[in-house]
Parts: C-alpha cells; sequence; structure tokens
C-alpha cells in the first residue's frame, strides 16, 4: 500500500478473541492518553451524558451498528499528532454510557478518512466512506470488538476518476451500503441539475456489486423529491427499512440534518418519495444538528445519533453528539417519530416530583426546589387555553441568560392529511439569550411543527447538558440547539403561561449522571 498519506498516529493490531483484546486495551497508550486527556478537562460547557471525544476536534458520526452485543459509534477524528480525518471509535452496550476504543481506520491511500456507513454481516462488518483524493472505500471487521479493519485492495473501490480521465455522469461522495438479494447496493451523495436550469438539487447516485469490488453505476436514486430545498446535497446518506416503509437519512451542507420517506420499488430500484423533513429547522451552524448515523432494529425501527455544531469556540473540543433517537414509523405512515433512546433512564438520580399546580397568566413563575446544568425534565401540561407557554432554562437569577422553550398550541402549519382542520402546534427553541459571552453566535430560533390533538395533553422532555438542549415533544418531535451560558448561577428554571393560566399536570426533574466518570 502506498505510504504517500501514511498516518503519524500510532497504529496496533490486536488479538481475536475477546479476553486478549480486553486485557491488550487495558495496557494500550492510545488509550492511557484518551483516559488522560477526559480527567484534564475542567471546561463548564463539556457535556456530561452526550458523548464527546476524548482528544481533538469531532465531525460527523459515522457507520453506527451493533455488533455480537455491543453498539458501535464511529466517527470523524482528528488526532493531535496527525489531525486529518481518521475515524474515531467508541462502544457501548446501551447507547448511553461508552467506552472509547483506538482509532480505527487509518488514512492511506486515500488523504483523509470521511463519512460512511456499515453493514453488519454473519461473519463481518462492511465499512463503506469516502476517502479524500481516492474515491470511496471499503474495509472490513470481524473481531469481537471491531478493533482490527482491513482495506479492500490498496485503491477505492469506486474511484474519483474514470480510468480515461473522462467526467463521470456521477458524484462519488459520502456513501451507503446495504444488501439486496445477492447483490450489495451503494449511494453516493450529490448534486444534479434541476430541469434546464443552473440549479442542482440532491441526488443519490446508485451503484451495485456482487463481491464489493467492482461496482456497476446504475442512475440517479431518488424519484418524486418535493422536499428538499435547491442546492441541498445528500451528504451523509443512511438508507433503510422503517416499518412497513424506507427511510433516507442525509446531511445538507444547506439545511442540516434531515430525512425522506418513501417506498422502495426494488424492480426498478428506486427510492419513492411521499414526505421529507428536518431534524435542523434552520442552517446546520452555528450551534444546530449536523450529520446523521444510522441503524436499523430488529423491530423495524431505526436509531439514530447526530453531531451538533458549536457556537463558541472551545480548547481542545469543539462538536458533540446527541442524545440517541429511535425514530418510529407514524401511526398513519406517513411521517415518522422521534423519542430518545430509553436507555437514558439509567443516568437519573433520585428524582423531584412537583404536585399538579397552576402556572397564573402573565406570571413568572421561578420553580426554586429545582435547578441545574446537567439535568433531565419531564412536564404534562394542559396548556391550550393560553396564548402560549414558556418553559426557561438555564436561566440566570437577573435573567441576562437564559434558554426559552415556547409552545404555540395549533400555530403551525395544517397537515390535510388528518382530515381534519386541526392545525399543528409550533415548539420553537430561541438560544439568543442563552449566553452573554461575546464571541457567542447563537441561531434564529428553532420552530418545530408538531402535532399535537385538542384533547391531548402536551408532554415535554428536556434533556439539559451544560451546552445543549434538546426537547421532545409528545415523543413525536425534537429539537435541538447548543447553548453556552457563562454566568455561573444560569441553572434557573421558570415558567410562563401567556394570555390565560395553563395547569401543570405532572413534572418530574432528575439530575443526570455522567457518563464519563
Amino acid at each position: 500500500m502506498s505510504s504517500r498519506y501514511k498516518s503519524l498516529v500510532p497504529r496496533f493490531r490486536f488479538s481475536d478473541d475477546l479476553d486478549s483484546q480486553m486485557k491488550e486495551l487495558a495496557e494500550n497508550p492510545l488509550l492511557s492518553r484518551m483516559k488522560a486527556a477526559r480527567n484534564d478537562y475542567t471546561d463548564p460547557h463539556r457535556p456530561r451524558y452526550h458523548y464527546v471525544n476524548p482528544e481533538g476536534g469531532l465531525n460527523d458520526p459515522n457507520g453506527l451498528c451493533k455488533w455480537r452485543g455491543n453498539w458501535h459509534l464511529f466517527y470523524q477524528a482528528y488526532p493531535p499528532e496527525d489531525p486529518r480525518q481518521h475515524w474515531g471509535h467508541a462502544m457501548s452496550t446501551d447507547l448511553v454510557h461508552w467506552q472509547d476504543l483506538p482509532y480505527c481506520i487509518y488514512p492511506d491511500p486515500e488523504e483523509c478518512c470521511f463519512s460512511g456507513a456499515t453493514l453488519v454481516e454473519e461473519d463481518r462488518v462492511i465499512a463503506m466512506y469516502h476517502g479524500t483524493k481516492a474515491g470511496n472505500m471499503i474495509a472490513t471487521s470481524k473481531d469481537p470488538l471491531l478493533l482490527n479493519w482491513e482495506k479492500l485492495g490498496d485503491a477505492p473501490v469506486i474511484p474519483l476518476r474514470s480510468k480515461d480521465s473522462r467526467p463521470p455522469p456521477f458524484n462519488v461522495f459520502d456513501p451507503c451500503i446495504w444488501r439486496k438479494g445477492d447483490a450489495y447496493y451503494s449511494l453516493s451523495a450529490g448534486r444534479e441539475t434541476l430541469g434546464h436550469s443552473d440549479k442542482q438539487v440532491a441526488a443519490d447516485f446508485l451503484f451495485r456489486s456482487k463481491n464489493l469490488k467492482d461496482w456497476e453505476y446504475l442512475h440517479s436514486f431518488i424519484e418524486g423529491d418535493r422536499f428538499t430545498r435547491v442546492w441541498d446535497d445528500g451528504a451523509c446518506p443512511y438508507f433503510w427499512s422503517i416499518g412497513n416503509r424506507h427511510i433516507l437519512l442525509f446531511f445538507s451542507h444547506m439545511s442540516g440534518g434531515q430525512y425522506l420517506l418513501g417506498d422502495y420499488d426494488e424492480q426498478r430500484d428506486k427510492f419513492v418519495v411521499s414526505y421529507g423533513e428536518k431534524f435542523n429547522f434552520g442552517a446546520a451552524g452555528p450551534c444546530g444538528v449536523h450529520a446523521p448515523s444510522a441503524s436499523p432494529n430488529e423491530d423495524g425501527t431505526i436509531t439514530v445519533i447526530f453531531n451538533m455544531n458549536p457556537g463558541l469556540p472551545a480548547q481542545g473540543w469543539n462538536q458533540v453528539m446527541t442524545l440517541p433517537r429511535i425514530l418510529t414509523l407514524g401511526e398513519n405512515g406517513d411521517s415518522v417519530d422521534v423519542k430518545p433512546v430509553s436507555a437514558v433512564d439509567s443516568l437519573r438520580e433520585t428524582v423531584t416530583k412537583l404536585q399538579p399546580f397552576e402556572v397564573p397568566a402573565n406570571q413568572e413563575v421561578v420553580l426554586g426546589k429545582i435547578s441545574g446544568s446537567s439535568y433531565e425534565l419531564e412536564l404534562e401540561v394542559d396548556e391550550s387555553s393560553a396564548s402560549f407557554f414558556e418553559v426557561n432554562v438555564l436561566r440566570s437569577p437577573d435573567q441576562q441568560e437564559f434558554t426559552r422553550i415556547s409552545v404555540f398550541r395549533e400555530r403551525g402549519y395544517f397537515d390535510p392529511s388528518r382530515g381534519s382542520r386541526v392545525r399543528n402546534s409550533c415548539v420553537s427553541l430561541d438560544n439568543s439569550h442563552s449566553s452573554i459571552a461575546p464571541n457567542f453566535r447563537s441561531r434564529p430560533p428553532e420552530n418545530l411543527n408538531v402535532f399535537i390533538g385538542r384533547e391531548e395533553r402536551l408532554r415535554l422532555q428536556i434533556f439539559v447538558d451544560r451546552s445543549i438542549v434538546e426537547v421532545f415533544v409528545n415523543n413525536r418531535r425534537c429539537v435541538a440547539a447548543r447553548v453556552y451560558p457563562v454566568c455561573e448561577d444560569s441553572t434557573g428554571i421558570s415558567l410562563v403561561s401567556k394570555g390565560s393560566s395553563s395547569n401543570v399536570q405532572m413534572l418530574n426533574f432528575w439530575q443526570l449522571k455522567s457518563i464519563f466518570n
């Protein structure tokens, strides 16, 4: 193999049995260095229970998969001695408590190891990813902890340039991979021209192979997409079945993480789109949801995790991962519901329960019994008569800093597919007052549309973790943003009911334990 791009990061070959691997990891100098790096961090914005890599920068999550009882998360990592993208690696039994593992895929013959996906087979895991200045690469692993990866040959399986140097009718970029029958299929992300204009739209290009090495280009994969923006691209694609339909998750450098829902026409090998939605309701940065990494579950659901962009410079780290989310086909089959992975419950410490109470109209009620910077807050509220209902978190006593979550009942879009004139509700997450730091860059409010029935109570599950807030609404949608309070006393929680009073039927509060101890 060429040494032009050989990495400067130490590389280790591990044994092929689990007991030996565990002993070798206990003595591994890379892991010792990572552990020391974790112990050195005192940054008050570094999350306690959201995954953050141990050293250097972080970018896209990659290849999330389950292998021999363990979940494996890969990600673009920037090792300190060679800050080109390598694949970082962490492992978990429950998607919440993560164990760092050594870097696993190193550059060469590619310059950098960019994003990709994995396919779990009975006897191995296949990783397909983009190698810059080379093309789309394949590496495989079959050992118990996926520590040893071997690249398929010494060249990309889908090169950037054809042998005759003519421009191909497709882009070679972030890939995903699946199997149908006796053939492998792969998408390569990119754009194609929109009609006769000079504009372009997202288009994933479909390839097929019998042996993983020789790939035949078929055609553009997506059909009937009316949901992505002009100039969106289909980076970081993940194509899997969900219930009795299919979903394509991806990242757009224009407008962040999103998905398309539809049906897989296996005769024509086309994805016929019927619905689409964003996980990010504005640009990806600053402070927004970035790229997905997703894996199918045996019950027909999808597990997905995203990285999130910073809004304030940090020394030695920058991005974080969201909590893993479970995607389920909605009850009407034409949308996707979102909830946090259930194992997050294992982080809960002693619960504080407040008895039902009224929030008077037009008065801010500060909840003196609960406060913090790393917690879960669960509320069930009857606020249907109020103009809007508001939860403020990470609030300083003088209100210099706070992050606002506002619920506007039936103030969203109409959804004719529900057969009624009930409008969606709008949930807004506003970080514009989250920090008084002079170099903090907030984002416009995230405005999420979600259906809440007229006889249904509002249910909010709010996760606050120092510099990240995630809000799950009625187990149907999620909105998230980065926040950076700098006042030491920005730990308060308050409620506001505008116009008319609201009744809090249930409120539970848990401090959440660190996953890094």
